[in-house]
């Protein structure tokens, strides 16, 4: 009897080892976060590592902030750290320049970028020229946060993209993140940057998740300001683009690669400094472009980067002319139609990437 059990003994310990083992090389589930909680993750772990960083602006400490980014920082950080503002941002925005020439690391929020136009002599003239003006002296640490772009349903003067605006400013960082995974990582880059970074995210990316990898989880991630990411090899055609869009180029990429046109899709992360490089170097292998952005057509990001190209050594490894996807040249309209009429759809840039093939 003893045998006996020593040999059904055996193959059950043999079993259970083997799915031991296996079970140990599993890959661990992937953490889904939302990006409106990537942005809250970056900015906790800044305010735990630094006591000089705070936070202001419009209802972002007792009622979580107007979009929930900030939720739960007042509870845990207090009034000191996370400020209520009035409803005036040149004020405000002239407090955290202020705040910054003095040693500290505010994070200025715009309820939407629409209304940092208030406070654009403090953004332009305090904040991104100091350094210059003072000869390299007085440094001027501030993030200037909040959704930029068209929302839903908001109109003309909720709905603008000012990546153009402030990517035209020397003095100035702007990073414009996609994922939750950009999110996270450049929210905490602009926070330890000793420059004034300009932070523009899109109210309609907010809720969405994604995937966020093992590294990003971490305190210590960075994602480096002025390099762009290659979310998706290709072959045939190099398309570019920032925040919200480049979700919709991604799924131009899918369609079309069904019909065998291979996009590399470059999402940018930040507008200034531009990592031309990167764009360089796709298009050479590409030999096609198309840009994309949800803001108005003329002296815009595409713009930019066309003209970067055309001067550049890629130039002559074009196979055609590239080609700029935009926003239209119009105030945004409030009808949903001609709302969504406005704005680049993923039939867009399909049609614009079927344009420069020559499809």
């Amino acid at each position: 009897m003893a045998v006996a059990a020593v040999l059904v003994r055996r193959p059950l310990e043999q079993v259970s080892g083997l799915l031991r083992r296996r079970f140990h090389r599993t890959a661990p589930a992937a953490l889904q976060v939302t990006v409106r909680d990537a942005i809250n993750q970056g900015m906790d772990e800044e305010l735990e590592r630094d006591e000089k960083v705070f936070l202001l602006g419009e209802e972002v400490a007792q009622y979580d902030g107007a979009y929930k980014v900030s939720r739960g920082l007042w509870k845990k950080y207090g009034d000191k750290r996370i400020i209520d503002t009035p409803i005036s941002e040149m004020g405000f925005a002239g407090i955290a320049v202020g705040a910054a020439m003095a040693g500290l690391r505010p994070i200025c929020e715009f309820m939407t970028f629409n209304f940092s136009m208030q406070a654009i002599d403090q953004v332009i003239n305090s904040a991104a020229k100091t350094y210059y003006m003072s000869g390299g002296l007085q440094s001027v640490p501030i993030v200037f946060r909040g959704p930029n772009g068209a929302s839903a349903g908001v109109a003309a003067q909720h709905s603008q993209c000012f990546a153009a605006w402030y990517g035209h400013c020397p003095g100035l960082k702007v990073v414009s993140p996609w994922s939750s995974e950009d999110a996270k990582g450049l929210i905490k880059s602009a926070i330890r940057d000793n420059n004034p970074v300009v932070v523009l995210e899109n109210e309609l990316m907010y809720g969405v998740p994604f995937e966020l990898p093992s590294e990003a989880q971490s305190k210590d991630f960075l994602i480096p300001i002025g390099k762009a990411k290659i979310e998706r090899q290709g072959t045939h055609v190099t398309i570019v683009a920032h925040s919200r869009p480049v979700g919709h180029c991604l799924e131009a990429a899918t369609v079309l690669s069904k019909e065998g046109i291979e996009c590399e899709v470059i999402n940018l992360r930040t507008i200034r400094p531009m990592d031309i490089e990167t764009i360089e170097a796709s298009v050479m292998k590409t030999n096609h472009l198309v840009t994309v952005e949800g803001g108005w057509p003329q002296f815009g990001v595409g713009a930019e980067i066309c003209a970067r190209i055309m001067e550049g050594p890629a130039f002559n490894f074009l196979d055609a002319p590239a080609v700029r996807v935009t926003g239209a040249d119009v105030p945004m309209p409030y009808a949903k139609i001609l709302e969504d009429n406005s704005v680049p759809q993923v039939k867009d840039i399909i049609f614009a990437i079927k344009k420069t093939l020559n499809i």
